[in-house]
């Protein structure tokens, strides 16, 4: 099933950082059709559970770095999070290899945090489900 979660994202992101558009971060754009995949893959309830995994393994990974501790990355904790490593299908890993890199593009942008285009994400899913973000567990 095809979602319009672009245009839901692209008003979340008009939310969080005005208008025009040439204010919003950098990589605004290039991170949105990776983000579309996971909705795409995973439809929209899903979604918003990896939307929340992804923002957990980020924290994850911003805590290793400002403890200078060992960090496994964000695919393993995405992994983790989302229970991707439990049921590999198609679907599943289109949407880990998407969220993969629409974080790397994030985390190119110093200007805003990687976690603001989960947010967003959440957001947008929240407004395509009509339900409220839920969280998840580790």
């Amino acid at each position: 099933m095809t979602y319009d979660f672009g245009l839901h994202f692209t008003q979340e992101l008009g939310n969080r950082f005005g208008s025009p558009t040439d204010s919003w971060p950098e990589t605004a754009e290039r991170v949105s059709p990776f983000l579309a995949i996971v909705v795409d893959a995973l439809g929209v309830d899903d979604g918003l559970r990896w939307f929340e995994a992804a923002r957990q393994a980020h924290q994850r990974v911003i805590e290793a770095e400002g403890d200078h501790s060992f960090n496994f990355g964000f695919a393993h904790y995405l992994d983790m999070a989302a229970g991707a490593y439990e049921n590999v299908t198609l679907p599943v890993v289109a949407a880990f290899e998407a969220m993969k890199g629409a974080y790397e593009v994030a985390r190119r942008d110093r200007s805003v945090d990687a976690d603001v285009n989960f947010d967003c994400a959440l957001q947008a899913c929240s407004r395509l489900g009509g339900a409220a973000p839920a969280a998840v567990t580790t």
